[in-house]
């Protein structure tokens, strides 16, 4: 936490940045595979613009409103995206819809159809990534995907989301048990990566191509497993300085 507290976040991104590199060098991938999305949630948007001037362009954040009112002063980066990566409630959904790049967190099918309405009375369309409860834990969010003796009971509600014109399937997302030891969530990713094998097969005609998984404590394991998106905060942005405003 020192590391943290007395380097800056240009410093943390470059050396973040880094150990990304050698690990999809160790991993035998190719360079552009991996894409790092920034978690922003809680930060002010001063510390958004610094990871921008450090070569930062995706960034995570869970808040909707919170969202659309730091997007008001990000106009004039008009190259930088948001990424939706927490719960989203319904009656949040049109703040998704209007201000958000892309969701890595749709865990059923009710708000795939809200989402659906919201895109098609503002003629977007958005990318998304299911997310799938692969541990089992019932904090976490996301389809009831830890059994693979299950996963066929996913196909029904998948195939709903499917007919949602205004939204694109590119893949899968999860949030593994919190641990401190980077190798105890591998057997998690592998699950994820393990059922995007399967939903390939079963469901040929969807883009599976995106795996959403990893945090500052073990995205290099999730690289090795096949992660193609990296969701990391602290680790560049510090400690949230405020807390998320109620709404």
């Amino acid at each position: 936490m020192s590391e943290i507290l007395t380097s800056t976040i240009a410093d943390r991104y470059k050396r973040i940045s880094e150990r990304l590199q050698i690990a999809i060098t160790a991993a035998g991938r190719p360079m552009d595979s991996v894409k790092m999305l920034v978690v922003t949630k809680g930060q002010p948007v001063e510390k958004i613009v610094e990871a921008y001037n450090a070569g930062a362009r995706l960034f995570g954040e869970n808040y909707p409103e919170e969202t659309a009112r730091k997007l008001n002063t990000l106009t004039a980066y008009t190259d930088l995206q948001i990424h939706m990566i927490g719960h989203l409630q319904s009656r949040k959904a049109r703040v998704v819809a209007e201000s958000f790049c892309y969701m890595h967190s749709l865990d059923r099918v009710s708000i795939a159809q809200k989402l659906n309405q919201e895109l098609e009375s503002t003629g977007r369309t958005l990318p998304v990534l299911l997310e799938m409860n692969v541990s089992g834990e019932e904090s976490k969010q996301g389809f009831n995907a830890w059994d693979p003796q299950q996963w066929g009971n996913l196909l029904d509600e998948i195939g709903q989301i499917a007919a949602c014109k205004s939204l694109e399937i590119h893949g899968l997302m999860t949030m593994p048990p919190l641990s401190a030891e980077a190798e105890a969530v591998r057997p998690y990713f592998q699950k994820l990566s393990k059922l995007r094998e399967y939903l390939t097969f079963q469901m040929p005609s969807i883009d599976w191509s995106e795996l959403s998984m990893g945090t500052s404590s073990d995205f290099e394991t999730a690289v090795q497993e096949g992660a193609t998106f990296i969701r990391v905060g602290t680790a560049i942005m510090g400690p949230r300085t405020y807390k998320k405003l109620s709404i």
